[in-house]
């Protein structure tokens, strides 16, 4: 783990390319050091601890028809037997032109998907035990979290530790302008062609890539951009910035509830389906909110812990 020392930072972004929820830019003073993962928490990692406790994740647990349900405008009828087993979210590269507003063409429901068999029942983690480890719901990244003695940071954590530099001073890494860090050799495991049809994997990864095997930040750390999305402590809330505006916060936690019907946590890093002409949440001060309860082929994890 790395060090991150105590100090000030200007949080969320002000960029034209920012999204509604990034903005505004506002100061954020983070009064205690701690320390965080150097890299995602990797396949390897993950197994021993399933070994350990014999934890099974939220993807390899048979679905309620409750939660489904739950979901569901009133007066919705079951789905099918079949869609209650259990399985995550994959990415399936279309073979056509799509409308980039439908993620349904790209991202497949898929039986039997996990994070031991991340592409479904025919994948392996052969030759991936130093990837991050993929498919967790938030309580799965929680969970390992806390085995290893550690937590998950919160989101004003995890962008301070990203930006890498001391009281926030901008850096290449922590650029808000890609470009910038690729202009200076820097790369990170994003989605390089035409998203989401043609993956050029110039970057020599088509999905994840092994830990530790592009450039760390300042701070020691690997892959806070792009690779795989990282679960933070945080309930999300769309307009927290909003309220903050011009504000010095110290040491923010987010909303005390979830908001919405969805549950949504904060996520933060982007993965390897980022991509200029999509999203751009690679970015340091870019976020989404993801349904506490979902998985996929590209969320992951990245540990913290407080310095006593």
């Amino acid at each position: 783990m790395s060090l991150i020392p105590a100090g000030e930072f200007e949080m969320g972004s002000a960029v034209d390319r920012a999204w509604a929820e990034e903005r505004p830019a506002h100061k954020v003073r983070l009064s205690r050091p701690y320390l965080m993962d150097q890299t995602e928490v990797t396949n390897a990692q993950f197994e021993r601890f399933v070994k350990a406790t014999g934890y099974k994740t939220l993807a390899e647990r048979p679905i309620e028809l409750s939660s489904i349900m739950a979901q569901l405008p009133p007066g919705s009828r079951p789905p099918p037997a079949d869609a209650l087993k259990p399985g995550s979210l994959v990415f399936m590269t279309p073979s056509g032109e799509v409308d980039l507003r439908d993620l349904s063409q790209w991202w497949k429901w898929t039986t039997g998907a996990s994070w031991r068999a991340p592409e479904g029942p025919k994948s392996t983690l052969k030759g991936r035990e130093q990837h991050p480890v993929v498919h967790l719901a938030w309580e799965d990244a929680q969970a390992y979290c806390q085995w290893a003695g550690k937590r998950l940071p919160t989101e004003a954590e995890w962008e301070r530790a990203a930006r890498g530099g001391v009281n926030g001073l901008p850096y290449v890494w922590g650029s808000e302008k890609p470009n910038d860090a690729a202009r200076s050799g820097w790369f990170a495991n994003i989605w390089q062609g035409a998203f989401p049809k043609r993956n050029t994997a110039t970057d020599g990864y088509e999905r994840t890539a092994p830990v530790r095997r592009f450039k760390p930040n300042p701070y020691g750390l690997f892959d806070m951009a792009g690779n795989v999305w990282e679960w933070t402590a945080d309930w999300y809330d769309p307009e927290a910035y909003q309220a903050r505006a011009g504000q010095l916060v110290v040491d923010p936690l987010g909303p005390g509830k979830a908001l919405g019907r969805l549950a949504q946590r904060v996520q933060r890093g982007g993965s390897y389906l980022c991509h200029e002409s999509y999203c751009t949440r690679f970015r340091p001060g870019a976020r989404q909110g993801t349904a506490a309860d979902s998985s996929s082929s590209h969320a992951g994890v990245r540990c913290a812990k407080s310095v006593e």
